[in-house]
């Protein structure tokens, strides 16, 4: 099946998944691992609120058929959780959206330049307190 013709909830669910993973193995390959608040960490990462904020650094760089797939997911019919507004949800979404249809092109390279430019503050950050440790 062609990533472009899957529904924005399959594209969502599976871009969940895509970065969840992503931000364990980033974790794990920069050995920030010694924390106990390790979940926690890795939770900072894939809240509604985090994802939200990360879409505003990425937008400028996606291609016109990536901000294709991140408006279809953004405009998903949706119900946003208590912890999240909804356009906090609606851009996290699309942001889901986006790296599903990523993973489903198979596009590893293009996964990693978004993730970096999404939360590189936060990698800087994590990275200096683990230096501190």
């Amino acid at each position: 099946m062609d990533a472009y013709q899957m529904t924005s909830q399959a594209l969502a669910y599976l871009g969940d998944a895509v970065l969840e993973v992503k931000v364990r193995e980033y974790l794990v390959t920069h050995r920030l691992t010694r924390s106990a608040a390790l979940n926690r960490v890795a939770l900072s990462f894939v809240t509604a609120q985090r994802q939200s904020e990360a879409v505003k650094v990425i937008l400028p760089l996606l291609t016109e058929e990536e901000t294709d797939v991140f408006k279809r997911g953004k405009n998903s019919h949706l119900t946003p959780p208590k912890s999240a507004t909804l356009n906090e949800y609606k851009r996290a979404t699309g942001f889901e959206c986006l790296f599903g249809y990523l993973h489903l092109k198979n596009d590893i390279q293009r996964i990693d330049e978004l993730f970096r430019a999404a939360y590189g503050e936060e990698i800087a950050r994590l990275a200096e307190q683990q230096e501190e440790l």
